[in-house]
């Protein structure tokens, strides 16, 4: 598709590049802290802040750089319009939790904007409303439920015919006094704080096994197996980094989504506003260079699930020119999310057995006000103060409808990509893999993953995920390599972008031969490396080996 060449060639998100973020050390000693927190993003970031105010000391860890996760890959909405979800929460968790969650995500914009406006921090925020809208009449009667759920509930918003919007709609239900800002910019005046107030901050610096205590020992996978002593540990990572306790891989699922940042024909209105139907549009705008760029994303699908994502950039391309028309798009990117059984989050202890031990997961596309939310809720769990919305948000619930037919749909799909992974027979080539082109190929008789960049480099990688041993599929709008059955994402060098996998890619050695190598040679090799794999059964990262029918079920609250 020709519009795709008018993009940039890489991915990434207008945050990051627009931004003045520090940088800090690896851990490479053994420490002792009050609070160790393992995730520098919203929610662990947030966390230190607010840790740090009750006097607390506190070191966070980070993987790889701080904000260079979700956080930074957001659309940067502030809103507690989660789509149309309250009439979705009322029916599934009552009339009462669904106020609660509504409370606290209200709770979290108020918080940012009381900090955005003491300290005056320079992160353009604004106040916007929000909009769900529908171009389809089909719809109109899941927007009327929405707006009695508003009634319920006492909400700011009603159903509205029309919206500011360039193109008609059908209705749309709007919800007043939501907000927007650049995240990375709020987030970095709040290192800044953490910093001058004594809080630690380590860069690529990777968690391993949580010990419970107290006290609590967080292990580092670096070559001197550091560890962090603390009274608490925080999971932040936004895929829990440490999963084994409460079986969290069996009851999350990660998806992505696409972002155009782009300089439009036509003004822009202001405001936030996500459709009804699918494919899923979402729109707001952003200030780069003096001008306004609107950001379209959408388009969401499960992780490594699909193998030509690039059309997903592709697709957005006639929405914007149709909607707003087109004059540059000076970004794109994409955004990992992570899904809960139930569609809230898990925020709260680990499991019974880890008292002190918290975990903040499964924000689906709203981590802006459910990451602020967890940070105050983990305060409080900490401090032992009281807070009304713990027992919502509680990892421990257990929701017949829809947790059990979701579990059972999640995890069916994971055996059948597992499988299908192991019967995979590629008979491409690595004379096959052009200049900036992804493959999995036949190298020594085994499936592997080969990348060659824009100066002819070759990166081999073995396709086998390193938490549970799915097999991987090339991400080529991303250029990574993605896992369909937990979500976990590898560079080409097989460097861990996004977890549960923790352990690299193995590196695959070859030959100048390989390269003619012909696939048909390939067979019996194929045969014998999906007997061994089938052996070892999901038996990947130690910390994930288990038996779904084990008696400590991962549903059991």
């Amino acid at each position: 598709m020709s519009e795709f060449k008018a993009m940039p060639q890489v991915p990434e998100p207008y945050w990051r590049g627009s931004a003045q973020l520090k940088s800090f050390p690896a851990l490479n000693e053994n420490i002792e802290t009050d609070i160790a927190i393992i995730g520098g993003g919203i929610t662990g970031i947030t966390a230190a802040y607010l840790l740090l105010k009750e006097g607390k000391k506190v070191a966070l860890i980070e993987a790889d750089k701080i904000l260079n996760g979700t956080t930074g890959h957001t659309t940067a909405k502030i809103s507690a319009q989660h789509g149309l979800i309250y009439s979705k929460l009322i029916e599934q968790h009552g009339e009462q939790k669904a106020k609660l969650y509504y409370e606290a995500n209200s709770n979290a914009i108020q918080f940012i904007r009381n900090l955005v406006n003491e300290y005056n921090i320079d992160c353009d925020f604004s106040t916007q409303d929000a909009y769900v809208f529908t171009e389809s009449s089909e719809y109109l009667p899941k927007l009327e439920d929405e707006t009695r759920a508003y009634e319920k509930l006492g909400i700011d918003g009603t159903f509205v015919e029309t919206t500011p919007l360039s193109f008609p709609v059908k209705g749309a239900v709007l919800m007043r006094n939501q907000a927007q800002f650049h995240p990375l910019k709020y987030l970095s005046f709040l290192v800044d704080r953490i910093v001058e107030m004594g809080g630690q901050i380590y860069e690529n610096t990777t968690a391993g096994d949580v010990k419970k205590g107290p006290p609590t020992k967080v292990t580092i996978k670096n070559q001197n197996k550091n560890e962090v002593t603390s009274k608490h540990v925080l999971i932040c990572s936004h895929y829990p980094s440490y999963n084994k306790e409460g079986k969290y891989f069996a009851r999350l699922h990660q998806e992505r989504s696409y972002v155009l940042a782009v300089k439009t024909k036509k003004e822009f209105p202001g405001g936030m506003y996500i459709n009804a139907e699918k494919p899923v549009r979402s729109l707001r705008y952003t200030m780069i260079d003096g001008e306004k760029a609107v950001l379209f994303g959408g388009d969401g699908h499960k992780t490594g699930q699909d193998l030509d994502t690039k059309d997903y950039y592709e697709e957005l391309v006639p929405y914007a020119e149709k909607t707003y028309g087109i004059k540059e798009i000076p970004y794109r990117w994409s955004a990992q999310d992570v899904h809960t059984l139930d569609g809230v989050p898990y925020i709260g202890h680990l499991t019974e057995d880890y008292e002190n031990v918290y975990v903040a997961t499964g924000y689906a596309k709203w981590g802006m006000t459910n990451g602020t939310n967890a940070a105050s809720l983990i305060r409080d769990l900490v401090i032992g103060a009281d807070n009304p919305y713990a027992e919502v948000f509680t990892p421990r619930r257990f929701n017949p409808n829809p947790t059990i037919k979701n579990f059972i749909k999640d995890n069916a799909e994971v055996a059948m990509h597992f499988v299908e992974g192991k019967l995979d027979k590629p008979n491409h080539t690595l004379d096959e893999v052009g200049i900036d082109q992804g493959r999995v190929v036949t190298v020594n008789g085994q499936r592997a993953g080969a990348y060659r960049d824009k100066n002819g480099e070759l990166f081999l990688v073995d396709t086998t995920c390193t938490h549970m041993k799915c097999e991987l599929n090339w991400n080529n709008g991303d250029r990574t390599w993605d896992c369909p059955c937990h979500g976990s994402r590898f560079a080409v060098n097989g460097d861990v972008i996004d977890g549960p996998a923790k352990n690299p890619l193995k590196k695959v050695e070859f030959k100048q031969e390989d390269t003619q190598q012909n696939s048909s040679s390939t067979d019996s090799a194929d045969s014998s490396r999906n007997e061994r794999n089938s052996k070892q059964d999901f038996n990947g990262d130690a910390e994930n080996q288990f038996d779904i029918s084990d008696h400590d079920n991962p549903l059991k609250p």
